[in-house]
């Protein structure tokens, strides 16, 4: 499918928020309300829900984590650059840095879906869950100005950390899901993205002359091209596979969350040029995000990417032995053909995995 029919829906629901914000009196309670009943209810439900029953061991994505901490720490340094550059005042600065590479979750794990299913929405919210406290460290550390106490505060009691190490624990334990929560997480799940989505759009807010243009060019180009080139050129050289490549690409493409203004307001009182950058990233990144995802397969190709050929399996399995060390071993998987063991093209295919607010 073409990648801007994929990402459309997203960003049309994201519009349906801006139009329902703007043009019926719903009031700001009422998406304050929506924001923190999908923050705190629903998408922890959707993270858990996903890697609690992924159809993949976690250490399998080992290589992804990887590519994801090399491509948000190559944003945080260019993000960095923008204070000499531009020669902004420190706390217009500590307010903005982390618009270079904090993401919108709910774009990412929409995206996802679309993309691949139940499979890369297990690994999106495995690299939300693994990024989420790294970004979060990174942007609080800059406004507080070192307070330890308060980044490990802002980190240890945010819900989508707590959700993803709750989700890993059951994976890893293989602990099965009794039917009736399954369902009532299900359920909650499914409510997340609508929402979280309308909820962006209605959050968006045009404050001209809260930033100078070179600036926010430059945390555009940070965040909408810059991680994205890295993200492709790191998964080039980890070899994903196709699934894995789309999900990084829509991670680093993505704009970034507009809970991103709540956190500088709150802590520097400077969320003008925040709510400038992220309104108008938002609006770019529907033209950005399907150039970069449509690049994702041909930055792996085709046939090693799905998983086909013996060249794949053999790739799998000298992944497998790398991201077990990283992760955790994966569990074990039986062959997926019934030739003899003995024959080194069926034991290559042993290896083969199977199918399957700081947001």
């Amino acid at each position: 499918m073409n990648a801007a029919l994929l990402v459309a829906p997203d960003f049309l629901l994201i519009a349906l928020g801006v139009l329902l914000a703007r043009r019926f009196a719903y009031g700001a309670p009422f998406w304050e309300g929506v924001e923190r009943l999908v923050y705190f209810v629903l998408f922890p439900a959707l993270l858990f829900r996903s890697l609690a029953t992924a159809p993949l061991a976690i250490g399998d994505a080992g290589a992804l984590a990887l590519t994801a901490l090399g491509y948000t720490g190559g944003a945080m340094v260019l993000s960095a650059l923008a204070r000499p550059l531009f020669a902004l005042p420190r706390e217009t600065f500590a307010a903005c840095f982390q618009c270079g590479f904090r993401f919108n979750t709910y774009l990412v794990l929409a995206v996802a879906s679309s993309l691949g299913g139940a499979k890369a929405v297990a690994l999106a919210s495995l690299v939300v869950g693994i990024m989420v406290p790294v970004v979060n460290v990174a942007a609080v550390a800059v406004l507080a100005r070192g307070h330890a106490a308060r980044i490990a505060l802002e980190v240890a009691r945010n819900p989508l950390v707590l959700a993803t190490l709750a989700g890993i624990v059951w994976n890893a334990l293989a602990l099965p899901m009794p039917r009736v929560p399954a369902r009532m997480l299900e359920l909650a799940g499914n409510g997340a993205l609508p929402l979280g989505l309308l909820a962006v759009g209605a959050a968006l807010r045009f404050e001209r002359g809260a930033l100078p243009l070179p600036a926010l060019a430059w945390f555009h180009a940070v965040k909408l091209v810059a991680a994205p080139a890295i993200a492709l050129a790191l998964a080039h050289a980890m070899a994903l596979t196709t699934v894995e490549t789309q999900v990084a690409l829509a991670h680093a493409s993505v704009p970034t969350a507009t809970s991103a203004y709540i956190l500088a307001a709150r802590m520097n009182g400077r969320g003008a040029p925040v709510a400038l950058i992220v309104s108008t990233g938002t609006l770019l990144a529907a033209f950005t995000m399907p150039i970069w995802i449509a690049w994702a397969a041909p930055a792996t190709g085709a046939t090693a990417a799905s998983g086909n050929g013996p060249e794949a399996h053999a790739g799998q399995s000298a992944r497998v032995n790398t991201d077990s060390r990283l992760l955790g071993s994966p569990r074990p998987r039986p062959p997926v053909d019934d030739r003899p063991a003995s024959t080194g093209h069926a034991a290559r295919r042993a290896c083969r995995p199977a199918p399957g607010y700081c947001r």
